[in-house]
């Protein structure tokens, strides 16, 4: 049957035989489309980033309006019997915000962001956006990639460290997302980035981001009379997130000592202390807290508490103070409530000089850390040999999580991206 709306003085669509054409004609046509494929794979093959057709940047979530804190924080809690009172309470957090987290659109931000850079490497791959908690979820992430073809995804998750909740958790949700798809029929296959806590594109931007925040306090105090000659440099108090103690204890692969979680930041907090030192030539003194404690108070869980630290400090006479949340990526609730609302209140009840410290967000050398960290992990997939960088130390986190690293303590789950 002719098609009625093509003119036909026009010539056919590649690869869409003309009835009226030769044997030889369209074995030359054949031979164009198969030409035009081959050059095609061969585009892809080069591309740094193959096998990987998409990047989902992978997030906790978090609600973006009142109605949406209690489904959220359900979610969060699923199974550990936490009543909606106890909720109730944390859900106050958010409606001091208007009932919206601000990590969605920082992830969003960051998504334009990473896009930006590999627009500007020339790699022609499109970034997707999942939650483990909220829309967009991980599944719908997964189901918009393999509606449109893509089915070998690259998830970078915005949590830098190793610990259950910051690492096996995730891939708990990714083997999830990836059943649910598979129940409709469509098969995805992710990997992750390795935790990149001593990437220098997050350990390196965390250390010029507090040298900028000392060197600023330093500079300030230059024109203070009653701070006087050679005014001493800032206390750093390092902030991340708090865990119960069980958990950092089983950080790390099932082989090894564990506490890989508190070791991580407690060697990053020195090494950005030395690079402070160094920079600006001054003593400076730093102690590494924990915010968000939850849970029963029978308990235990890391500490201290930045609050009781700030408390102890200022017994100590300290009163110009950096606090440092170099456990967190963007400025989300944990950050804008227990550190610019809790401890700056704090602060000013002991009557402390406090300067936070901005997270790495969305900054350029973090950005391109990630790109980099996503080039990574695809030369690894094609099998090839790859530089891993780290800074502090040289022993870099593995992409694929060996056996028995951050165990579930309470319900053993199935998850990706791991050997076991």
């Amino acid at each position: 049957m002719s098609n009625p709306v093509t003119d036909p003085s026009e010539p056919a669509e590649p690869g869409v035989a003309d009835p009226a054409a030769s044997p030889d004609d369209v074995s030359s046509v054949e031979d164009e489309v198969v030409a035009e494929l081959e050059e095609s794979l061969e585009e892809t093959e080069e591309n740094d980033l193959f096998p990987y057709q998409a990047i989902v940047l992978t997030s906790f979530g978090g609600p973006e309006g009142p109605e949406e804190v209690m489904p959220f924080l359900r979610r969060v809690t699923g199974g550990r019997g936490i009543p909606d009172e106890r909720l109730e309470e944390v859900a106050e957090h958010y409606y001091q915000f208007g009932g919206k987290s601000p990590i969605n659109d920082q992830n969003r931000a960051l998504i334009e962001a990473i896009r930006a850079e590999l627009e500007r490497r020339e790699l022609p791959v499109p970034v997707l956006f999942g939650n483990r908690n909220s829309e967009p979820f991980l599944a719908d992430a997964f189901r918009e990639a393999a509606a449109e073809g893509m089915t070998r995804l690259l998830s970078i998750t915005t949590s830098a460290y190793s610990c259950y909740s910051s690492c096996r958790q995730y891939r708990e949700d990714i083997a999830a997302a990836q059943e649910e798809l598979l129940a409709e029929g469509h098969e995805v296959h992710v990997d992750k980035v390795r935790q990149y806590w001593n990437h220098p594109g997050f350990s390196a931007t965390n250390a010029r981001i507090v040298t900028e925040a000392v060197r600023q306090r330093m500079e300030a105090g230059e024109g203070d009379a009653d701070a006087g000659p050679g005014r001493a440099a800032p206390h750093l108090v390092f902030v991340t997130h708090s865990l119960p103690d069980s958990m950092d204890d089983t950080s790390g692969p099932g082989d090894e000592e564990g506490n890989l979680y508190s070791t991580q930041h407690t060697e990053l907090a020195a090494a950005i202390t030395a690079e402070v030192r160094a920079t600006l030539g001054v003593e400076v003194e730093h102690d590494l807290t924990y915010c968000s404690r939850s849970g029963p108070p029978s308990q235990p869980w890391l500490e201290p508490d930045v609050n009781d630290h700030l408390r102890e400090l200022a017994s100590r006479g300290v009163r110009d103070v950096v606090l440092a949340p170099i456990g967190f990526v963007s400025d989300h609730m944990e950050v804008v409530f227990d550190l610019d609302t809790e401890a700056a209140e704090t602060a000013q009840e002991l009557g402390m000089d406090l300067l936070r410290v901005p997270t790495v967000g969305t900054d350029t050398e973090f950005v391109m850390g990630l790109v980099d960290l996503a080039m990574e992990r695809a030369t690894q997939a094609r099998e090839e040999e790859v530089e891993l960088p780290t800074w502090p130390g040289d022993a870099p986190r593995p992409a694929v999580c060996l056996p028995g690293c951050c165990p579930n303590l309470r319900q053993a789950k199935p998850a990706a991206c791991g050997s076991d």
